[in-house]
């Protein structure tokens, strides 16, 4: 069926397209070429467009901005490839929730779910061009969730009676993806910034554009190779009938798209209880905690003590993270140099690379407030701090004595492409 058809059907009339696009037998690639890139461009054309050629008007204190069209096209770019990572999760989401609510585990159908249940909320992130209207956007969005509620006991054979459950759950999860993927977003719109060698490559033998594997778009390159081989494998699964296989297969693709390509099997709790010390700055430990959570192939692991002293006055919290299953979204803000710097009357915050470590501090104004330092080892691991009554200094140097590059040697443990 031809694009404009389908738009138009699935957002007109959806009762009557639900049905006729379970019937159909649509490929991965067609549904991820020939609808999600284009619809789903619309919305990082229009945000392009919005913030880099219109700009926006800063409240209360006047004035107006715009970002910096580098930095636009790199967010109009992260946006094309979140839509498709979003897609690819939440039809996993789908899949995986079907049993259950009564319904009947198929790939095929749960990403045809995700994709045309997105179709309003990529048609009305046009609005996003204008951004004095950007809160419209929100309504595609909640057109969205109903079209999501008609597909799932359509494609899903789920009973209708289960059909809100369902969507509630699923929407549960979707909220949660788009938090993090907004988060994402902030922290590359709010810093402006994409490495400048991030947008340049080559063509190799074949005409494919190549770029830098150690540039932010190489990293994305080689992202997207990994996804395809794990495309592969889930279709192989499926041909075979297994669903043990099919179920490993979807668990692994879902690891190799929050691992940035690959799976990430994070350190045991023995191996990072080390890097969490008996005194830190210049204080005694009081509590401490050590944790391995997730599921299937999104497992993180924590350890974590505070100090204090004995008035009270001085307290510090420490945790040092393995991001294991999720690193693909830690690496993702560091490939992008993600960089920016604010201020208030409250405090002052800057992100930014020192010494090719990914680093965030944020200092108090005001008295007894908090100060604030994290750094990222092997776009892996991250050790962060928090200080009452405790200067950034002191928190930054009491972080340098930990033995870091012990740590960030480990980042290949564990690591499966």
């Amino acid at each position: 069926m031809a694009l404009i058809d389908r738009i138009k059907n699935i957002c007109i009339t959806p009762k009557t397209e639900w049905p006729v696009i379970a019937g159909e037998t649509t490929t991965t690639a067609n549904l991820l070429t020939g609808y999600v890139l284009p619809l789903a461009a619309i919305g990082a054309v229009a945000g392009f467009v919005g913030s880099s050629v219109i700009g926006h008007t800063l409240p209360f204190v006047g004035g107006h901005y715009r970002t910096p069209i580098i930095a636009g096209i790199g967010i109009a770019i992260f946006t094309l490839v979140m839509a498709v990572i979003a897609v690819f999760v939440l039809s996993l989401i789908i899949n995986a929730l079907a049993p259950s609510f009564g319904g009947e585990k198929n790939s095929d159908q749960a990403l045809k779910v995700a994709v045309y249940s997105y179709t309003a909320s990529w048609l009305a992130a046009v609005f996003h061009a204008l951004p004095w209207f950007g809160i419209l956007a929100v309504l595609g969005s909640l057109y969205s969730l109903y079209l999501l509620y008609l597909g799932l006991p359509r494609l899903m054979k789920c009973p209708e009676d289960k059909a809100i459950g369902y969507t509630v759950v699923v929407v549960i999860c979707a909220i949660v993806l788009a938090v993090v993927i907004g988060m994402l977003g902030a922290c590359v719109g709010g810093a402006g910034m994409l490495a400048s060698g991030a947008m340049s490559g080559s063509r190799n033998s074949s005409n494919e554009v190549v770029f830098d594997k150690d540039s932010a778009m190489g990293k994305l390159q080689e992202m997207g190779k990994q996804m395809e081989q794990s495309g592969k494998k889930m279709e192989a699964a499926e041909k075979s009938g297994d669903k043990n296989a099919q179920a490993a297969a979807a668990a692994a693709m879902m690891g190799s798209l929050m691992g940035g390509g690959k799976s990430v099997e994070p350190v045991g709790i023995e191996q990072l209880k080390p890097f969490v010390p008996d005194t830190f700055a210049g204080l005694p430990k009081k509590t401490s905690k050590a944790e391995r959570t997730g599921i299937a192939s999104l497992m993180v692991t924590k350890a974590e003590a505070t100090y204090a002293d004995e008035s009270g006055q001085k307290s510090v919290s420490l945790d040092v993270s393995d991001t294991g299953g999720m690193s693909g979204m830690m690496g993702l803000a560091s490939w992008i140099n993600v960089q920016g710097e604010k201020e208030d009357q409250y405090s002052s915050e800057r992100t930014l690379k020192m010494d090719g470590r990914m680093v965030n501090e944020k200092v108090s104004k005001q008295n007894g407030g908090t100060n604030s330092y994290s750094v990222v080892l092997g776009e892996r691991f991250v050790v962060n701090v928090s200080g009452r009554g405790v200067d950034i200094g002191t928190l930054k140097a009491a972080v340098g004595a930990l033995d870091l590059k012990k740590l960030e040697a480990m980042k290949d443990e564990g690591v499966k492409k």
